[in-house]
């Protein structure tokens, strides 16, 4: 029998999952989330493949069922000092940390974590399209990270991150071509396509 089968009927397992890990600017931000066993809800699935509307309609229905939940951002000069994965890693880590209670088991999105404290964990997959308490973590990291992401636009309108959040999309792209970067965009990360040059 796997962990993950001897942990799954326990009211502490958490869920983790991060967001951002692909944009150019921003922090890559993770939640971690302890839902009640009996918790159901036909419309939480992975973030991704939901509307903007509806994972505002869950966050704050998770947030108030949840045992426990927190989100963390680890930023951009993190990012480009310890790369991206190990970014990811410490976000769900630091999310992990500000639970309370503790989780006695942690459920990870994809197939890459590193074990935290000595709780035993798994990773899944799409385990934010297969357990609730990882499509609730996706939800809450990415509702997080788009306000911030709303916050910082109004400081640089011109990059349009209200919309793209900080992906690599070609108008983001060519707003860094044409205005250079921010103290926000991630220097480790591919900014423009090889053919065109940026002074860093």
């Amino acid at each position: 029998m796997s962990l993950l089968a001897n942990f799954s009927k326990l009211n502490l397992e958490c869920g983790t999952d991060e967001a951002g890990r692909g944009c150019l600017a921003g922090p890559v931000t993770a939640s971690a989330v302890i839902l009640p066993n009996n918790f159901i809800n036909s419309t939480l699935n992975d973030s991704k493949l939901l509307s903007e509307k509806k994972r505002e309609h869950l966050k704050p229905i998770i947030e108030e069922v949840a045992i426990s939940y927190a989100v963390s951002h680890v930023f951009q000069h993190e990012i480009d000092t310890i790369n991206i994965l190990n970014a990811s890693i410490l976000a769900m880590h630091k999310s992990i940390e500000r639970l309370n209670p503790q989780p006695n088991f942690i459920i990870v999105d994809g197939n890459r974590f590193k074990p935290y404290d000595s709780i035993p964990h798994q990773t899944i997959i799409k385990g934010d399209s297969k357990f609730l308490s990882i499509a609730a973590a996706s939800v809450l990291a990415k509702t997080y990270r788009d306000e911030y992401m709303a916050k910082i636009h109004e400081e640089f309108p011109m990059y349009n991150w209200i919309q793209n959040k900080g992906y690599p999309t070609k108008e983001h792209r060519l707003a860094i071509q044409k205005y250079g970067i921010t103290k926000y965009h991630r220097k480790s990360f591919r900014l423009l396509p090889e053919q065109l040059k940026l002074e860093l």
